[in-house]
């Protein structure tokens, strides 16, 4: 029960994150580091960062499925993994990829449970 809780607020975490990106694009560029110079920038953030995010979130909670949650579970490890790497190899051991790092293994981890 209480893991399942916890599966539904990585969803809405999840949610919450794409909805942030959405309505405050600029929030998102500075703690991303993605920083666009354009309205096609703006839309990358809008739709990638948040409307991508939200429909990963979305569908778990709606169709409430062991499958869709293990789906964002997995896709939270693998962004972890590529992020690990990448910090070292681009020498971005930044406080922001940190923070990201972590709640990508949180998240990744009760998701898969």
């Amino acid at each position: 029960m209480v893991l399942q809780i916890l599966k539904v607020v990585a969803a809405v975490g999840t949610i919450a994150t794409g909805i942030y990106a959405i309505v405050r694009p600029s929030a998102a560029q500075q703690f991303t580091g993605l920083f666009y110079t354009s309205g096609r920038g703006v839309t990358e953030i809008r739709s990638v960062l948040g409307g991508l995010f939200v429909a990963l979130g979305v569908v778990p909670v709606v169709m409430n499925q062991p499958a869709m949650y293990l789906m964002l579970g997995i896709a939270y490890l693998a962004i972890a993994a590529v992020r690990l790497v990448s910090m070292f190899v681009d020498k971005s051991v930044v406080q922001s990829n940190v923070i990201s790092l972590a709640v990508e293994i949180v998240f990744g981890v009760i998701l898969v449970l």
